[in-house]
């Protein structure tokens, strides 16, 4: 059985998930030159387990040599999402040409991540990944991004029993089926996790409130919806209002009348941030102003790019990453440093998910530097246990075994609040955890 426990831990645990998330439209945070400026120097490494200092001997396997770990990654390079979501490979390569040239690799290898667009299609996904495995012999796929294109490639590599690990998308199955896909390991915290917070959270806080749901027709909506189903008490808050609408709709206009019709007090938005902007704006024209609940997926500041904070405050989320901002803490400063120094993209809540998936994949490898084999590979991911990382906020731990296939699947809420007339995101509440 699922159930939500909210638990904040004492101990001083940091930890890999999240976001963000960002699966659908994913957001960075631009780094500030003076908080660059501002960040320490170098700390010691997070998160990384110490590399083997030479190579061992194993058997032949694609994608291992005596001198290198070659990855690879379909992603969306070009199109209308490839400025956003280029920002994902860029950054991982970064951590990695890091951890190549000042901690000697992993195992005494370096790791080489080979990238593939997919121009976000399931078709062009399937093609890239077999160039991948056919030509370029990659010994794993990892952080693979995309709902959508992802769709059809994870029955291709479970087929094949090629590790396909933290991917890049919230869609339900990529974590909740290790009998079915035993090769997949999800990334980001999944929709309708994330849902089951929301509706938790709600019973918990809002109880009597009317509930509404606007979802995208497609994984974030759908599984987000049936998350806020799973989460929501029906004797504490009625749903009265689940509005769709398709990604390619210029106006949503008629969802967010029917929701103020029904009488929605809580609005919870499974939609991309400019959806959801247009959300918050329409209603606030009616003279409509209900308490508006977000995915992750718009967990950035680049959301007052299309909605004013004064129009904001108050929105909440979910997230489970420190504040890319936060250049005081030793781990952020180090993310900041390596985006620098080695070309890797302005931090934000994005970059800072990519580094740490990075981080538990370098974490896993390290355990099976004696047998690094597919499967030698997949024991080592299903054997960790509250693994912690600097870039996550105290009380998120990543487990992973061979019945558990998340990554992510614990965080606090956030919302908008002002300060100095601007908008920003704060942490609020308790840790949720999902068992």
């Amino acid at each position: 059985m699922q159930h939500l426990l909210a638990a904040r831990k004492r101990s001083s645990l940091l930890a890999t998930l999240l976001l963000a998330c960002l699966v659908t439209i994913p957001l960075t945070l631009a780094c500030e030159g003076e908080e660059e400026e501002a960040a320490t120097p170098t700390p010691a490494v997070t998160g990384t387990a110490t590399p083997a200092a030479t190579p061992t001997p194993t058997e032949a396997a694609p994608g291992i040599t005596d001198t290198e770990i070659i990855l690879g990654q379909h992603a969306m390079l070009s199109g209308t999402f490839g400025a956003v979501y280029s920002m994902l490979p860029r950054t991982q390569q970064a951590y990695f040409t890091w951890l190549n040239e000042t901690q000697g690799g992993v195992c005494g290898r370096d790791i080489v991540l080979k990238v593939e667009d997919n121009g976000n299609d399931p078709a062009k996904a399937l093609e890239a990944t077999r160039k991948l495995l056919e030509e370029d012999k990659v010994f794993a796929i990892f952080g693979a991004v995309g709902d959508l294109p992802h769709s059809s490639v994870q029955p291709y590599l479970n087929e094949l029993g090629v590790p396909d690990l933290f991917v890049t998308g919230g869609a339900h199955n990529y974590g909740a089926e290790p009998d079915k896909y035993p090769w997949t390991v999800g990334g980001v915290p999944d929709y309708r996790i994330e849902g089951t917070f929301f509706g938790r959270y709600i019973s918990d806080n809002l109880p009597g409130k009317k509930v509404a749901v606007l979802w995208e027709n497609q994984y974030l909506g759908w599984d987000g919806l049936a998350g806020v189903k799973n989460g929501l008490d029906p004797e504490k808050n009625e749903l009265v209002s689940e509005q769709s609408y398709e990604a390619s709709a210029v106006d949503i206009r008629s969802q967010i009348i029917n929701m103020k019709e029904a009488g929605a007090e809580v609005v919870i938005l499974y939609t991309t941030p400019g959806f959801t902007a247009q959300a918050i704006k329409q209603a606030d024209r009616m003279g409509w102003h209900p308490q508006f609940i977000a995915s992750y997926t718009n967990s950035d500041p680049i959301l007052f790019q299309f909605v004013s904070a004064e129009l904001a405050e108050g929105l909440i989320s979910f997230n489970a990453f420190k504040m890319p901002d936060d250049t005081d803490d030793p781990a952020i400063a180090q993310h900041h440093e390596i985006m620098r120094n080695y070309g890797g993209p302005n931090p934000g809540i994005f970059t800072i998910y990519a580094q740490l998936t990075a981080e538990v994949l370098v974490e896993a490898l390290s355990r099976t530097c004696d047998n690094l084999t597919r499967q030698g590979l997949m024991d080592a991911v299903e054997s960790l246990r509250d693994y912690q990382s600097g870039l996550l906020l105290e009380g998120v731990t990543v487990t992973i075994s061979d019945t558990d296939h998340y990554t992510l699947q614990a965080g606090p809420m956030e919302h908008v609040v002002l300060e100095d007339g601007k908008g920003k995101w704060e942490y609020f509440g308790p840790v949720y955890t999902f068992d």
